[in-house]
């Protein structure tokens, strides 16, 4: 069983992390998403770490559930703007018809992942085996359901990740290959989103929230972990 996981890392594009029966088989770096995936050859499934299913109004449930699992660690789940708001052009505008849905304003920090959020929602919508996972909410499955104490930036949450990774049978070798030049944080980001991927296939992986909102274009609306 094969699976991939997916994180955005700037202008580097998005790396993967791909998985063989559960086991670490490779990274993978490439400026398009849609290529990344083709690059990973034949997949059972792939966890992407970006919003995915967009709703006509109102914030995402899966964002609100998610923040309510995650405790200290809950800043790192930002509101979704419903998906009028990302086919603006401009942020005025997109913050403008966010207020509008939401009752508040879409912050700068969520708009400047617009292209990378378009790009995903597109393969997304073109792939059935693509779905969308949170690396927190991934990570606090991981660790038994409890937030991590540590954020991922830091020595000892990046130490956290890692030793939590491999006690769950997916050990990162020193040399990633491709993802050497990639930050450790958005490495161990797509790790996790695989290790959930490997979950998703197997039919153990959670959802949030439980009762999945509908896509406009009538996909779920769900992080999976």
């Amino acid at each position: 069983m094969d699976v991939l996981g997916v994180d955005a890392c700037g202008k580097q594009g998005w790396v993967g992390i791909r998985l063989t029966d559960g086991a670490y088989a490779g990274s993978l770096v490439d400026l398009r998403l849609e290529r990344l995936i083709e690059r990973a050859g034949e997949v059972d499934a792939v966890a992407v770490d970006m919003p995915l299913g967009l709703v006509e109004r109102g914030w995402r449930a899966a964002d609100l559930a998610a923040r309510a699992l995650l405790g200290v660690r809950r800043s790192s789940v930002f509101p979704v703007a419903p998906r009028v708001a990302w086919e603006e052009q401009d942020y005025t505008a997109a913050a403008g018809r966010c207020q509008e849905l939401t009752g508040s304003r879409l912050s700068r920090q969520a708009w400047a992942l617009r292209p990378k959020l378009l790009e995903a929602r597109a393969c997304w919508l073109a792939d059935e085996r693509i779905h969308e996972v949170h690396p927190e909410v991934s990570f606090y499955a991981l660790a038994d359901e409890v937030p991590l104490a540590y954020a991922k930036k830091t020595w000892r949450g990046q130490n956290l990740r890692r030793s939590l990774l491999a006690a769950a049978g997916l050990v990162l070798p020193d040399e990633l290959g491709e993802a050497d030049r990639i930050p450790v944080d958005d490495v161990l980001d797509a790790a996790v989103a695989a290790w959930s991927a490997n979950r998703i296939v197997l039919g153990t992986a959670n959802r949030v929230p439980e009762v999945p909102e509908p896509d406009a274009e009538g996909r779920l609306v769900e992080i999976r972990y």
